[in-house]
């Protein structure tokens, strides 16, 4: 036998492991990982999406919540685990591309220890105030803001959260002050707007919605780059006064670096086609979110974008890693 013929042998083994391993995965169930508490956002998009992934795959998809360091743990144990196509993370925006910037517990680097899958979820925050406070439109809100600069409060779920990072943004694109009200969590921010303790709230849509559909709370504006259905006739930020303003929320798919390609390519496939669902959509709709799809590739460069401008507006703001 020729070298040649030789090498080319040689080249076809190599490629046979790959192709039989995307070919027979899977073969057991197959772990899915929340890095937060039962009931929340991020359990109910990981529930609905394994739902549909479990006869699809024709293997049961087990729900593991890993809850801790605002999501960080849950990650950390997605990174640690084979990377072998049967451990997925439900990953969002803080575990991904602002934790490592907050706490010194997390060790992961984003860009280099995860297998991105497919975006799933994106969700624009909702700009809301007590209706006490006297502007029915964000413009009117910005004025009240500069002439009463240091007077008006804003809550978030803590600092580096997504709330306060949004507000944060806001004030240094206007150059306008607020004072900041820090809180342990999105429930008790809600609860302080609502009973008028702060002013706004920069707040996930999926909590804050069903406030402002009550009446108990005004929204003003959306912080996303195009206006969503799910607040008909409130505009986004950006058409509000302050140009080139977008914060959005997302949540991902991924795996522990290294997930051979074929099996990559299946689960996109699959959770592509599920996203694009009528009943999924409607689901998400309802959490105040937008289902969304991508390829692997176009989800890891959107973690190259987000990384680095977090990094960058929370060195700005001067958080210390707690």
């Amino acid at each position: 036998m020729n070298k040649i013929a030789v090498a080319g042998l040689a080249l076809a083994f190599a490629l046979v492991p790959g192709a039989v391993q995307g070919q027979a995965y899977p073969t057991k169930p197959i772990r899915v990982v929340v890095p937060f508490p039962p009931g929340g956002t991020s359990d109910i998009i990981g529930r609905t999406l394994g739902l549909k992934l479990s006869p699809a795959l024709g293997q049961p998809v087990v729900m593991d919540n890993r809850a801790g360091v605002a999501g960080s743990v849950g990650a950390a144990v997605t990174v640690k685990s084979p990377p072998d196509g049967y451990t997925l993370l439900v990953g969002n925006v803080g575990p991904i591309a602002v934790n490592n910037q907050i706490y010194k517990a997390v060790t992961y680097d984003s860009l280099k220890d995860f297998t991105p899958i497919t975006l799933a979820v994106t969700a624009p925050q909702l700009v809301v105030v007590h209706p006490s406070v006297p502007a029915k439109t964000f413009k009117e809100f910005n004025a009240l803001v500069k002439k009463h600069k240091g007077k008006i409060n804003y809550g978030s779920s803590g600092p580096g959260s997504i709330s306060h990072l949004s507000a944060e943004l806001y004030k240094r694109m206007t150059k306008s002050d607020m004072l900041h009200v820090p809180f342990k969590g999105s429930a008790l921010i809600t609860t302080s707007a609502i009973s008028g303790e702060v002013d706004v709230v920069f707040s996930d849509m999926a909590v804050i919605l069903p406030h402002v559909q009550s009446g108990r709370l005004r929204a003003l504006a959306v912080t996303g780059p195009k206006p969503t259905p799910l607040v008909p006739g409130v505009p986004t930020v950006a058409d509000s006064g302050v140009p080139g303003f977008s914060m959005t929320s997302w949540w991902g798919i991924f795996g522990p670096a290294g997930i051979p390609q074929p099996i990559v390519t299946r689960l996109n496939t699959e959770l592509t086609r599920i996203l694009k669902l009528p009943d999924v959509r409607k689901t998400f709709a309802m959490l105040g979110v937008d289902a969304a799809t991508s390829t692997p590739e176009e989800l890891a460069a959107l973690i190259r974008v987000e990384v680095p401008k977090y990094a960058k507006l929370i060195q700005e703001i001067g958080i210390p890693k707690q």
